[in-house]
């Protein structure tokens, strides 16, 4: 059964409620004081260092540990990550847009073998460039607004879609790029709406 609690008197600190209570000895006024001061108080010993999560205690990263880190967290790999997993989707894709299309485009004839592969081929370098150069400029440009805005949020994506979508668009003219960056965007942020929930 748990003790109960002292009654205290209204305007009494905290130090003053612990020196009151008949249950309480000195030390453990003593203890309590210690730990409000030097653990949650102005007495706190501060340290810069920085801590990764899932590091030993005490053990900081080393100069390569950090130039690694630096590299895989720069923009510039990002892009060039996300260039190489577009191109391998798309060209998966491809693929499989290939073997499941009935009508082959090069020939209205029957398709041979050595069509269908040529057809397969073809389909697997266009989607795999075009997904290769979306995955690139989106991963880019959201890697750069990122850093210029110092924050990782919800609108970097939108705006980044916006962009990219824009300037894809703006091929086929001014009221097909704005359309490309509407839909882009939105495209974008259900996408990274819903990877964050």
């Amino acid at each position: 059964m748990a003790a109960p609690m002292p009654n205290f008197s209204v305007g009494e600190t905290s130090r003053d409620k612990l020196k009151n209570d008949p249950k309480l000895r000195p030390e453990d006024v003593q203890n309590f004081s210690f730990i409000i001061n030097n653990i949650i108080g102005e007495k706190k010993h501060r340290q810069n260092a920085f801590l990764p999560l899932g590091t030993v205690p005490g053990m900081g990263k080393s100069r390569e540990e950090v130039f690694i880190a630096s590299i895989f967290e720069s923009c510039a790999f990002k892009a060039t990550a996300s260039c190489v997993i577009g191109f391998a989707l798309g060209g998966a894709f491809g693929l499989f847009t290939a073997g499941v299309d009935p009508m082959s485009t090069i020939s209205p004839e029957t398709p041979t073998t050595r069509m269908v592969l040529k057809e397969m081929k073809l389909r697997f370098l266009s989607y795999g460039k075009n997904f290769a150069l979306v995955g690139a400029m989106f991963a880019g440009t959201e890697c750069l607004l990122e850093t210029h805005r110092g924050k990782s949020e919800l609108l970097n994506g939108t705006l980044s879609g916006g962009i990219v979508g824009g300037v894809l668009g703006l091929r086929a003219g001014l009221k097909a790029g704005l359309l490309g960056a509407a839909g882009f965007a939105l495209f974008s942020t259900a996408i990274d709406y819903y990877l964050r929930h």
